[in-house]
């Protein structure tokens, strides 16, 4: 794998020098170099974890380092359409996150479907239909999805028995009333809130929304599709809010303190992706490792069909610009890297895995007791809104409107209409 030198490295190495020549083993380059434009997470879960470093045997296979060029995920799609916008570019492999496969991705990045005729990715429709589909744009496979981060209801089973509960809530309204009485002060004095979210990300005001039959934008591009269900998730958020089931910090609250707060027993629910499943429980960070446990976001007991509902879910997916000097070589890796074999690796590495039958192998679910789960509702996993040119804008006029509303800042009727009424112009003719 190719890697930046310090001085000090650089240093080290000279010295070095003389003994490795004087063995007789000089290390070759390889002879081909792939570039990849990517987040860190994808570098680190091909290299790094239980199942170590499974992208050497391409590596080694293909006489090839890996030059990995990794950006936070704003940063690294807007590198992507600019590399793909010139005359060439050496990227061979760029990851595209849902939310940007539009149909314009699709005029910049290679159709894969002949290079999938030719060379098969092994057992492709293993790979989640739902997944597929949303990379296949003007019926042409843009990307291959590789990582997905469906959300599950996370909760701290020692907390909540020590309060009397000894089960996760089924519906929404034993999540509520359970959150409520998750709220309280220790003996030690610490301060314990029944659920944690973040304000910034829009999944979480999708799930309630759905929670209770509704959305924020259908698959067919409805803004609001069931106002009265929206109205019912933003009014529950707000009770949570001003009750303290969700914490006083809520409009600062990040992904990551989400994270903090479950590992050290300041929340008692939380919605996170699975795959953070083996990172709260860790022996070396959490207060309660092995009491932290998944299920699937409850929904309302006044929905009878769970099947009505979707999961939400985000997913990453390889892609080769269409101006690629590397094609060849980067479909070679994304063949690789989507096989089943490397799929588990890069699971057991802390992947979202996207086949359906990576769930089945014990090497992954022995420590994964929510695979069950997770497989279930990746089946029923949509995305927190379709992709379309205004998407970013939509769904920041979304958040700043929820937050108006659990602040009270807004009456939460104002706020829903207002969220029709300023999304709306944004979408797609239909």
């Amino acid at each position: 794998m190719t890697r930046l030198w310090t001085r000090r490295q650089a240093l080290a190495a000279a010295l070095a020098a003389p003994a490795v020549f004087a063995s007789g083993r000089i290390a070759q380059a390889a002879s081909r170099k792939l570039d990849v434009l990517c987040h860190r997470v994808h570098q680190l879960c091909l290299t790094q974890g239980p199942a170590g470093d499974i992208s050497a045997p391409w590596r080694q296979r293909n006489d090839a380092d890996i030059a990995w060029a990794t950006f936070d995920t704003n940063p690294m799609q807007d590198r992507l359409f600019r590399e793909a916008s010139l005359s060439a570019t050496d990227f061979g492999v760029t990851y595209l996150v849902n939310s940007r496969a539009i149909p314009a991705a699709a005029n910049v990045l290679q159709p894969l479907d002949d290079l999938q005729r030719q060379a098969p990715i092994e057992a492709f429709d293993d790979i989640a239909p739902g997944l597929r589909a949303a990379m296949t744009i003007n019926g042409r496979m843009i990307a291959i999805p590789v990582r997905h981060a469906t959300q599950g209801l996370f909760y701290n089973e020692q907390l909540l028995q020590e309060r009397g509960i000894n089960a996760p809530p089924r519906t929404m309204e034993e999540l509520i009333d359970q959150a409520k009485r998750m709220t309280y002060r220790t003996p030690e004095g610490r301060q314990v809130t029944g659920m944690v979210l973040a304000s910034d990300l829009s999944v979480f005001p999708v799930a309630f929304a759905r929670a209770y039959g509704g959305d924020f934008i259908s698959a067919d591009f409805r803004v609001v599709p069931n106002p009265d269900a929206m109205i019912k998730a933003l009014d529950t958020l707000r009770d949570m809010f001003e009750t303290g089931a969700l914490p006083r910090s809520y409009a600062t609250t990040t992904n990551e303190d989400q994270v903090t707060w479950i590992q050290q027993g300041l929340a008692a629910f939380s919605m996170l992706p699975f795959a953070r499943f083996q990172q709260v429980n860790r022996p070396d960070q959490s207060r309660f490792p092995g009491k932290i446990k998944a299920v699937e976001f409850p929904v309302s007991s006044t929905l009878t069909d769970r099947s009505l509902t979707a999961s939400v879910t985000e997913f990453w997916a390889m892609s080769i610009p269409a101006n690629s000097r590397a094609k060849e070589l980067g479909w070679n890796f994304i063949r690789e890297m989507s096989s089943k074999a490397i799929t588990l690796g890069a699971a057991r590495n802390g992947n979202g895995p996207v086949r359906v039958s990576t769930y089945n192998e014990a090497s992954f679910t022995a420590d994964q007791p929510q695979a069950p789960v997770e497989a279930q509702a990746l089946a029923r996993a949509r995305v927190p809104l379709p992709a379309f040119p205004e998407a970013a804008r939509a769904q920041s006029i979304f958040l700043e409107e929820v937050q108006s509303a659990v602040l009270g800042r807004k009456p939460v009727r104002d706020a829903v209409a207002a969220i029709t009424s300023r999304v709306t112009p944004l979408m797609p003719p239909r």
